[in-house]
C-alpha cells in the first residue's frame, strides 16, 4: 500500500513529478510512493488502481506547473472543469479522504486562487503549499522528503537517510579452557585492570600473583603469625613492628653490676 501519491498532469511538469517520485522512492522505498506510469502493472484496470491508491495514501502531492490551471481537455475546454479529467478526479478523491494534501508549485507557478478554480476544487487553495525549483532541486527535494517524514510516521520509520543511534559495544563471551580447577582461578585475558592489594591465580603455568600488598602475605602452606617481633639476650630487648624502617630499642631488666660499685 502506498503512503505517498504523486498527482501530476501530462504535459505540465511531468518530468518534475518523476524526479520527486524517484527521490522519495530512494528514501522511503519504491512501494511507498505511487506514480501512475510506474506503479500500475500491465493488464490492470487503471481507473480502479488510481482511485484506490489515492484513498489508501497518507499524503497526496499535487504537482503544479505554470500551465496546470489552464491546460485544455480534448474537447477544447479547461481540463479542470471536465468531470472526466483524471487530475480533477484524483484531487476530488483526496479532498474526500483524510489524506494530507500538499500542492507543489514548480518554478514560476503562482499560488492557487480559490476563485480561479472550479467550485469543487476551491478547497485545494487552502492547503499550505511548498515550492520546487530546478535550480535548488537537491535542497528542495530534501526539504520535501523531510517534511513528509515529519508528518507521516510510517515514512519516518522507513527513511533510509535518518540518522541511526550508535550501536552499544558488545563483550565477546570468554570460554573456559582450564579444565577442572580447585580453588579460585582467573584467566590471564580477564586481568585487564589493576587490583590493589589482591591475590589471584592465573590458569596455566603462570601461578599465583600478588599485586601491591598492603599487609602480610602468605601464599604457601601452614600457619602464619603476624604479631610483633622481639629480639635480645634478656637484658635488652629490640622491638620492631608495622612499617618502621629503622630500629626501636628498649632496655629492661637488671644491668650487670660494675666492679667499682659500693666504693
Amino acid at each position: 500500500m502506498p503512503d505517498v501519491f504523486v498527482n501530476y498532469r501530462t504535459g505540465d511538469e511531468e518530468a518534475t513529478a518523476t524526479l520527486i517520485e524517484h527521490e522519495l522512492s530512494r528514501r522511503f522505498g519504491s512501494d511507498r510512493v505511487f506514480r501512475a506510469s510506474k506503479s500500475i502493472p500491465p493488464g490492470q484496470r487503471y481507473p480502479q488502481e488510481l482511485l484506490t491508491a489515492v484513498r489508501r495514501s497518507s499524503a497526496v502531492l499535487v504537482v503544479i506547473g505554470e500551465r496546470w490551471a489552464e491546460a485544455k481537455s480534448r474537447n477544447g475546454g479547461r481540463a479542470l472543469d471536465d468531470p472526466e479529467d483524471w487530475i480533477r478526479r484524483e484531487i476530488l478523491t483526496a479532498l474526500e479522504s483524510s489524506a494530507l494534501i500538499i500542492p507543489v508549485l514548480v518554478g514560476r507557478a503562482t499560488r492557487l486562487d480559490s476563485e480561479a478554480l472550479p467550485p469543487e476544487l476551491a478547497d485545494l487553495a487552502d492547503y499550505q503549499y511548498c515550492r520546487f525549483s530546478h535550480r535548488n532541486s537537491r535542497s528542495d527535494l530534501t526539504r520535501l522528503a523531510n517534511d513528509l517524514a515529519d508528518l507521516v510516521p510510517q515514512l519516518a520509520a522507513a527513511d533510509s537517510d535518518r540518522p541511526h543511534p550508535p550501536e552499544e559495544p558488545t563483550t565477546a563471551p570468554v570460554g573456559n579452557t582450564a579444565g577442572e580447577v580447585r580453588g579460585t582461578q582467573s584467566h590471564a585475558r580477564d586481568v585487564s585492570h589493576r587490583l590493589r592489594g589482591s591475590i589471584g591465580h592465573l590458569a596455566g603455568d603462570l601461578g599465583t600473583f600478588v599485586n601491591e600488598p598492603r599487609g602480610p602475605v602468605h601464599t604457601g602452606q601452614g600457619e602464619q603469625h603476624n604479631g610483633p617481633r622481639f629480639s635480645g639476650d634478656g637484658m635488652g630487648v629490640s622491638y620492631v613492628a608495622g612499617d618502621n624502617s629503622g630500629t626501636v630499642q628498649q632496655s629492661s631488666g637488671r644491668e650487670p653490676r660494675h666492679e667499682d660499685e659500693g666504693r
